[in-house]
């Protein structure tokens, strides 16, 4: 009998969008959905002010029992925008894990589906990691990765624990710590990863942490060139970091 490990297939993908028009690769999505028929796929659509929602109601249309659509009429962030999918599919629909993505797939919704592979009655949180290593595939613009290595070394320092990527766009939570995680509104937008962190390690405590989570270096992660995130918020995200600093001292005092 094979002691391999077995990919979970009650698996729920939340997939943000804005104005994905042109960043919309349909022929993954739809091959993706073809080739796994009992995974679910929500989209929510952030507002977009182009022709994202009519492209994501036509995968609708053709995979009905797999993609949910959820649209907002006005931009509210990706980071309320993922909240308000992990609500809707943790009231409405049936499984175990539940992840999100970028809808650039920089991370491919084959990759994600792999790393469930770590999930198990002990780790109920796994998140992909940006490692440059032999072997790997990563295509990161070298500002924004000088950029984010500071901004790592920031938040490891903020939430006193050693994770390399807090940021990387590709995370999944067992059903339960999900509604944890996401039951508040954030402080962030953008930075919300890091109130994730934070909402975790109160959950189960330091003592246990690290026993229910595992971050899991990725195979491939190409950046699609094309962020929503503007230059200008790099200063900007050091006001959102010190704001959420003290939440998660004040928590913890």
């Amino acid at each position: 009998m094979s002691n391999l490990p077995i990919l979970k297939n009650n698996v729920c993908i939340i997939i943000p969008c804005y104005n994905e028009e042109k960043g919309l690769v349909v022929q993954k999505y739809s091959q993706f959905l073809e080739e796994n028929p009992a995974i679910l796929i929500c989209f929510v659509n952030d507002g977009s002010s182009d022709n994202t929602l009519s492209i994501l109601e036509g995968l609708k249309s053709r995979f009905p029992k797999q993609v949910i659509v959820q649209s907002y009429i006005k931009n509210v962030g990706k980071a309320e925008a993922i909240r308000y999918g992990m609500h809707f599919c943790n009231e409405n629909c049936h499984f175990d894990y539940i992840a999100y993505l970028d809808a650039d797939l920089a991370t491919s919704l084959e990759e994600c589906l792999s790393m469930t592979i770590h999930l198990n009655d002990e780790i109920r949180f796994v998140f992909g990691s940006r490692i440059k290593r032999i072997g790997a595939v990563i295509e990161r613009n070298y500002f924004r990765f000088l950029a984010g290595r500071i901004i790592a070394t920031s938040i490891s320092y903020i939430l006193k624990l050693d994770v390399y990527d807090t940021q990387c766009g590709c995370k999944i939570f067992s059903k339960e710590l999900a509604e944890v995680a996401f039951k508040d509104a954030f402080i962030s937008k953008w930075l919300f990863d890091v109130e994730i962190f934070d909402r975790i390690i109160k959950f189960y405590g330091r003592k246990n942490l690290l026993k229910k989570m595992l971050e899991v270096p990725l195979v491939k992660w190409i950046d699609a060139g094309d962020s929503k995130v503007k230059t200008s918020y790099f200063f900007k995200l050091w006001v959102d970091l010190y704001q959420i600093s003290k939440i998660v001292n004040r928590k913890l005092s």
